[in-house]
């Protein structure tokens, strides 16, 4: 058995014949790591990070915090001795906070032996005869497994924009997907950001603080809600872990993974006034609630969402003291329907004299240049310029790993037109492929740490299923794939979530095809695994052991 390294190093070179090969350090490698150990199975995770942590590792950028649903409810919710043990210390934990979490999991539950760090899997083969993958990483190992599990994550194929001259910048140049390990100065510099999406909201007030002068190049305006970050109230914490088993059923049962009892009530039905105070009570306190704790039809209806978004459109007015700047940072979509942010100061940020903002619609940028970035307007001066600019998200990793599968199909042939998958866990033509929050799951709309826990326990199960009954592969059957694609559809159709262009439709990504890759039944998606299960995996197709599978096993 090998040692256990410390945080940040790679263990030894990985044997070359495994059970399972997991791919991604994260919430949900790390817990299918413990899942499938529970099965005896011999497991080697891969990730190209320093650390664990998954997006938490690579996503150390000024400002980067949890957003929902918070502390003490974002983290592992299948162990109670793992909830009491670690403390957070605040209700929206910051990026360090939630890496040391993770750190402190992975030394908790001896995973680190298992975890190949600063390894990259750079091919995945299956052997139809053997029913095996052969994974190749970029430290040279060459390793056959039956089962592959991408746990690659959600948001984290950074979306490096495609802007004329950007590689000739002089100066220092980061993505916040991709942020340096070390600590980034911006005292006494000129700093240009591009993006204000999530990362880009959280990052600016930071950045403004420090930074001699800071220019916002501004894509599309975002509504923005105060965290309302606090320290968290240890009488509250010793509550919540004394009733966890209940707060555990509860978020499993919530559409998004909540730790609170949805809105049962109509925006709609409120007086004017009695909606004002209402969602004041919520802006006030802080965090998303505003928007899922408040009434039910928000997300459903577009009357009642434009109470909520009259509502921030008006404090945008309030804060932002120039009336052009606030103009020029009010949002024209249906509120909720790209990615909900929550901020620490962020409108009152552009009230100081060091912040410029660009509107990009109305002065676009016609190249990067040694010196700054030149807009149809002119020339931006600048030491530093950050790209605050997204994620190829939801699908954008899986095809960037691009594993071959039967008759050396690869993934993004198999994309080509639609991401069409069975149940988002698994895809047919790829036997023995798992998914950990893929497209067509809940993934990035549900609590992310719950949603991997549940995916990962229904993937343990299978592959117990499968041998228990001496199957040697399992896939997709003719016609689900289609199916469920109709399903995921139609269950967005009764939102108001693909009325609008946004990432999860993948409109941020140039040439990538529209398809809303998230579904939305939330609790109900979770309790359509366990009927699949239940009825001996109905929707897949199976194939008896071959030899090489049999010999392994025994």
């Amino acid at each position: 058995m090998s040692q256990n390294p410390t945080p940040g190093q790679p263990s030894a070179t990985a044997p070359p014949s495994l059970d399972a090969v997991v791919i991604g350090a994260g919430f949900g490698g790390m817990y299918a790591l413990h899942c499938l150990r529970e099965l005896g199975l011999s497991v080697r995770v891969f990730d190209d990070a320093v650390s664990v942590g998954g997006t938490w590792s690579w996503n150390r950028y000024p400002g980067a915090r949890v957003d929902f649903p918070g502390g003490p409810f974002y983290c592992y919710t299948f162990s109670e001795d793992l909830v009491r043990e670690w403390d957070w210390t605040e209700t929206q934990p910051d990026q360090p906070s939630v890496l040391a979490y993770l750190n402190f999991v992975a030394d908790r539950l001896d995973l680190r032996r298992d975890i190949q760090l600063q390894t990259r899997v750079t091919a995945a083969q299956y052997d139809e005869a053997a029913q095996r993958w052969t994974i190749q990483t970029s430290t040279g190992d060459r390793v056959s497994a039956q089962f592959l599990l991408c746990a690659v994550g959600t948001l984290s194929a950074a979306n490096r924009p495609d802007i004329p001259g950007l590689d000739s910048f002089a100066g220092e140049c980061f993505h916040t997907g991709h942020w340096p390990q070390h600590k980034v100065d911006f005292a006494g510099k000129r700093v240009g950001i591009i993006g204000t999406g999530s990362s880009g909201v959280q990052a600016i007030p930071v950045i403004a603080r420090s930074s001699a002068h800071l220019t916002v190049f501004q894509r599309t305006p975002q509504y923005a809600i105060p965290a309302g970050n606090r320290p968290l109230d240890p009488a509250f914490v010793r509550q919540i872990r004394d009733i966890w088993p209940q707060i555990r059923r509860q978020m499993v049962q919530s559409p998004f993974g909540a730790p609170f009892v949805p809105s049962t009530c109509s925006a709609l039905d409120d007086t004017p006034q009695q909606r004002q105070a209402l969602y004041e009570k919520h802006w006030q306190k802080g965090g998303l609630g505003i928007a899922f704790d408040t009434y039910h039809d928000i997300l459903f209806n577009a009357d009642a969402n434009r109470t909520l978004a009259d509502f921030v459109c008006a404090k945008i007015r309030r804060i932002v003291r120039d009336p052009v700047i606030a103009e020029k940072l009010m949002p024209d979509y249906l509120i909720g329907t790209k990615r909900l942010i929550l901020d620490e100061g962020y409108y009152e940020t552009f009230n100081r004299d060091n912040v410029s903002l660009v509107d990009l619609r109305e002065d676009p940028i016609e190249a990067v240049t040694p010196t700054g970035v030149r807009t149809r307007g002119g020339e931006h001066p600048l030491d530093m310029l950050i790209l605050a600019t997204g994620y190829d998200a939801i699908t954008g990793a899986l095809q960037n790993l691009n594993p071959r599968g039967r008759g050396g199909l690869t993934l993004k042939e198999a994309w080509a037109e639609r991401f069409s998958t069975y149940l988002g866990m698994a895809i047919r033509g790829f036997p023995n492929l798992f998914m950990i929050h893929g497209p067509q799951t809940p993934s990035v709309l549900f609590n992310m740490p719950l949603g991997a826990e549940l995916e990962a326990e229904w993937i343990r199960d299978c592959i117990g299923y499968l041998r228990e009954h001496r199957l040697g592969a399992i896939e997709p059957a003719p016609g689900v794939e289609a199916a469920w694609g109709e399903e995921v559809a139609e269950v967005a159709s009764h939102t108001l979530f693909p009325l609008t262009d946004s990432w999860y439709t993948g409109a941020n990504i140039p040439g990538k095809h529209r398809q809303f890759a998230v579904h939305l039944g939330g609790s109900q998606y979770f309790q359509r695994l366990s009927d699949v299960a239940a009825r001996g995996y109905e929707g897949f197709q199976v194939e008896p052991e071959s030899v090489a599978v049999s010999a392994q096993r025994t």
